[in-house]
């Protein structure tokens, strides 16, 4: 990973907290200083946590585990739903569906029924329905999309959950709390640290920021499936290695069998 550059986190506004009067006590070890009523984050250790989340991430994507981002705020949406494809990870930038961790059975038939459909349309028996079935069908389609199309891909529970704004995204934080997912969250000075695994002290409201802190964690995890995808290749390399070695031993063999005769 890069190294993290203090002036960058300034200039992206990383450092700015919320106002004095809107603060959580419980951040108090990772405020630096109050101006004009506003709370100053610390950034070497905002430098710190974004390392330590930066090296934990890196393991799970390493050992192929899904990470699932949650971002459903105006500022954060895009850049959440970029970020999560550059690095082909799941995640929720719509409305929080409940029971999405606790009761992912269920959302699997959710995200299954809108396979479905798509299957429906190849085989031609969607073309078979009335007008009427077709448009409630595309309805439903488009609304499984909006709200579970992102995490299409992830047949199991999560590795890890990544989150922006604690406090807007408490429901996902309790579901991933109970279940034992860990938690990586960007906590700016109004929310709770506590229930966060691998907190990142940083301003939440910015899009500037969001951006620039996830850039350093989805260089983490591209780090991780890279050392996945050379492991894997390694493996294979040896299997292929060992295959043509046994395939020659045998063949060594017949030889000298038939020398013998």
């Amino acid at each position: 990973m890069a190294k993290i550059e203090i002036k960058e986190l300034l200039d992206a506004g990383v450092h700015f907290g919320h106002l004095t009067r809107k603060w959580n006590p419980n951040m108090a070890p990772y405020v630096y200083t109050e101006r004009n009523g506003v709370h100053i984050i610390d950034l070497y250790k905002t430098v710190a946590k974004i390392e330590d989340a930066s090296k934990a991430l890196h393991k799970i994507a390493q050992s192929g585990r899904k990470i699932l981002f949650v971002a459903t705020k105006k500022q954060a949406k895009d850049i959440v739903s970029e970020k999560a494809k550059e690095v082909n990870m799941p995640y929720i930038t719509e409305r929080w569906p409940g029971g999405m961790l606790t009761n992912f059975v269920t959302i699997r038939k959710a995200v299954k029924k809108m396979a479905q459909i798509d299957r429906s349309k190849q085989d031609g028996s969607f073309d078979a329905l009335s007008k009427r079935e077709k448009l409630q069908i595309n309805r439903q389609r488009e609304k499984l999309e909006k709200n579970l199309g992102s995490i299409s891909d992830m047949t199991r529970l999560p590795g890890a959950v990544f989150v922006i704004d604690t406090r807007r995204e408490h429901i996902a934080i309790a579901e991933a709390k109970k279940l034992g997912i860990p938690i990586f969250a960007m906590v700016d000075t109004n929310s709770d640290p506590r229930p966060i695994d691998f907190v990142i002290p940083s301003n939440d409201d910015a899009s500037r920021s969001i951006e620039k802190v996830l850039s350093y964690i989805t260089e983490g995890i591209t780090e991780g499936l890279s050392e996945r995808k050379a492991g894997k290749e390694k493996d294979e390399a040896q299997k292929e290695a060992k295959k043509a070695e046994t395939k020659v031993k045998a063949e060594v063999k017949v030889d000298a069998a038939k020398e013998e005769k």
